[in-house]
């Protein structure tokens, strides 16, 4: 299985650790939102807020993850070239189609950068499981759990904590595809 987590490999050696929700996730994810929307200019048609860290009271590794949405998907070459200035490290789309993810620079807020074009599946599935979290606190609470479960059982093993997640992602996922269906008929 090749590995979705654009951690360095000293990153990927500390171990999995779940805390409680921080608020403080918000503004570090307006401050980098800001940042990349300044670097990045005309060439994004926005910058979500996606993973753990968006839904508020959802446990979570103290990592955010961002989504930079390109207005064109030409327009990626140019994104590269602006976000390597500032000190980002392009890593191919590590498995997933239509993505971009960088290596973080130094210094910066611990969090992961993804770059995809507007309707790209990757971008739907993470807009989608963070809408359905924050829309469904039984469901969210119940995550949280599973993910604080796997933490511990998988402290040293990031890929064995990832695999964990999937079959509640896609059950979430697919529940929100089921419910749009039925709206639909």
């Amino acid at each position: 299985m090749r590995r979705h987590d654009p951690l360095s490999p000293e990153d990927r050696a500390e171990p999995v650790v779940v805390v409680p929700y921080d608020p403080a996730w918000a503004t570090t994810f307006a401050q980098l939102r800001d940042r990349l929307t300044r670097v990045l200019g005309a060439l994004a048609a926005g910058i979500e807020h996606v993973g753990s860290t968006a839904v508020p009271g959802l446990a979570a590794k103290p990592i955010v993850d961002l989504d930079v949405v390109l207005r064109r998907p030409d327009d990626l070459p140019f994104a590269i070239e602006r976000l390597e200035s500032i000190g980002y490290i392009h890593l191919g789309d590590l498995g997933i189609s239509e993505r971009a993810a960088f290596r973080t620079p130094p210094g910066t807020p611990r969090h992961h950068l993804y770059v995809l074009p507007a309707g790209a599946p990757a971008l739907k599935a993470h807009l989608t499981l963070r809408d359905v979290l924050r829309a469904d606190p039984a469901l969210m609470l119940a995550y949280g759990e599973l993910k604080i479960g796997l933490a511990e059982r998988h402290r040293d093993d990031r890929d064995a904590y990832a695999e964990g997640k999937t079959a509640f992602i896609t059950a979430a996922l697919g529940e929100r595809s089921g419910q749009r269906r039925a709206r639909r008929k």
